[in-house]
Formats: structure tokens, C-alpha cells, sequence
């Protein structure tokens, strides 16, 4: 798959700022990563905290849907006690 040369990502600019020559060698020149096992870590731990942040959105929406439904229970049990009442 070619890459999106209009595309700037985060770790582009990371390593261009750091060392714009080894940004010019990786990029321009396609020369190969001298350690690649750092790279690998990287995705993992990136598609880790992917996998977190994804667990999170989900666990805030259940919580929401279950204050709304405790909301919905105490309006309904104060409007039978005042029916009742």
C-alpha cells in the first residue's frame, strides 16, 4: 500500500524534529530502521492503548445509559409516592 505523502502524522513530525536527517533517511530515502523491535513495541503499546481508550468510551456510555435509567427510577417511584401519598 503506497502512503498518503499529503498525510503528516504526529510521528513524522516527532522524528523530524528530533533528527531531520534520520526523518530524510527513513522518509526520502526508504532506508531501513537500524533497531525495528522498538518500532514493533510502539504499534503494540499504540494498538494497546487503543483497545483502552475504546473499553473506556464504552464503560462511560453504559454509565450513562444506567444514571438515566436511575434518574427515570426515582422520578417514577416520587411520582407514585405523591399519587399515593
Amino acid at each position: 500500500m503506497a502512503k498518503d505523502r499529503t498525510l503528516v502524522r504526529a510521528s513524522d513530525i516527532g522524528t523530524w524534529s528530533f533528527c531531520q536527517r534520520a526523518w530524510w533517511l527513513a522518509h526520502i530515502k526508504q532506508v531501513p530502521h537500524q533497531r525495528p523491535q522498538v518500532l514493533q513495541q510502539g504499534t503494540i503499546a499504540h494498538a494497546a492503548h487503543g483497545r483502552a481508550v475504546v473499553q473506556a468510551c464504552r464503560l462511560h456510555r453504559v454509565g450513562l445509559f444506567l444514571l438515566a435509567m436511575g434518574l427515570l427510577l426515582a422520578i417514577v417511584t416520587g411520582l407514585f409516592w405523591l399519587w399515593t401519598g
